[in-house]
């Protein structure tokens, strides 16, 4: 379940750079290409990312 959430945190962290990137209109090709709301999302899903690979990296308290 921890690699799960590792895997699933830096997947998502990546496509939050890759939304943020086509907000500023570095990367173009697509309707998300220079739009603002991408622009403004894109750093909101790369946290996200970074706390699923916190989450699933933290150590379990023993039992």
């Amino acid at each position: 379940m921890r690699v799960i959430l590792v895997v699933l945190g830096v997947i998502v962290g990546l496509m939050g750079v890759v939304f943020m990137l086509q907000g500023y209109g570095v990367i173009g090709g697509s309707a998300m290409s220079g739009s603002l709301l991408w622009a403004v999302l894109g750093p909101v899903i790369i946290v996200v990312g970074i706390a699923l690979v916190v989450f699933g990296l933290r150590k379990r308290p023993e039992r």
